[in-house]
């Protein structure tokens, strides 16, 4: 019972100083495993799957997706600088690649590295539509959510130990809470946290796309259009990763206003539709 007492102790004290802050809200968020451990190995990834794929170049298209990168990320420092976190990019490494593929989906790994797939730009239909998604996944990227998600794996690891220890050495009772706690934590901890993730990352994502000067209700429009596309194949939001399309559109449509007023202090006035 006393090694069962000092592990959780040590449990306990790992994940209480192993935190970080999101620049966007202030909040303290899990980071069990450091940046200098993740973003090397995203980099090597991301120039694996370049390897592995077809990356578009020397198109419209592809510049388009480069430029507004870049402006994305502008964007991002000037946020970032004015509000105490100067030097906060210093480990990332940007790099915007467009890739053959018919999936409608664009991802950033930690550290800057972002992909658009060919088949969301029917989806994203020009410039302002594509800087709505390189915010959403720029702000992924900002507030460390592939650090938070590791770490959270990591503590849902942890408590099935935990849980395991406190039943002894009873087989059938630990298979019966392994079952629970695993559909358990799954459904109730696990993906809303991962809900939680996409629906701070599109709030950061307006932020950042109305201070490059893009219209942040674009964003709301790219939801319509992308809950027209899914049709009757999304799951049911209590099930998914991500929230409801109508989910995500309502938030945008009553964030976008406050997204223009954060530009306004940067001086931006004028917002591309």
């Amino acid at each position: 019972m006393k090694i069962k007492t000092s592990l959780g102790i040590a449990i306990v004290a790992v994940l209480a100083i192993a935190c970080a802050t999101n620049p966007f809200t202030g909040k303290k968020t899990m980071a069990l495993v450091p940046n200098s451990q993740i973003f090397p190995m995203a980099f090597q990834q991301y120039d694996q799957f370049l390897d592995e794929n077809k990356v578009v170049t020397n198109t419209s298209d592809a510049r388009m997706i480069t430029n507004v990168g870049q402006k994305i990320a502008t964007a991002s420092e000037r946020y970032l600088n004015a509000n105490g976190y100067a030097g906060y990019l210093n480990d990332y490494q940007w790099e915007y690649n467009l890739v053959e593929d018919p999936a409608v989906n664009a991802w950033c790994m930690p550290g800057g590295k972002i992909v658009f797939y060919t088949g969301i730009l029917p989806i994203t239909q020009g410039e302002t539509g594509v800087a709505a998604v390189m915010g959403h996944e720029v702000a992924h990227a900002l507030a460390n959510h592939g650090q938070q998600r590791m770490s959270a794996a990591q503590y849902q690891a942890v408590g099935a130990v935990a849980g395991n220890l406190a039943l002894g050495n009873d087989p059938q009772k630990q298979q019966i809470f392994n079952q629970a706690y695993g559909l358990g934590s799954t459904v109730g901890v696990m993906l809303p946290f991962s809900r939680n993730h996409e629906s701070e990352a599109d709030r950061i994502g307006l932020t950042l796309m109305a201070i490059a000067g893009y219209e942040p209700m674009a964003a709301a429009q790219l939801w319509e259009r992308m809950k027209a596309n899914a049709g009757s194949n999304a799951p049911p939001e209590f099930l998914s990763t991500h929230p409801s399309s109508t989910t995500r559109i309502n938030n945008i449509t009553a964030w976008a206003a406050e997204a223009k007023a954060e530009a306004r202090k940067f001086g931006v006035t004028s917002f591309k539709k």
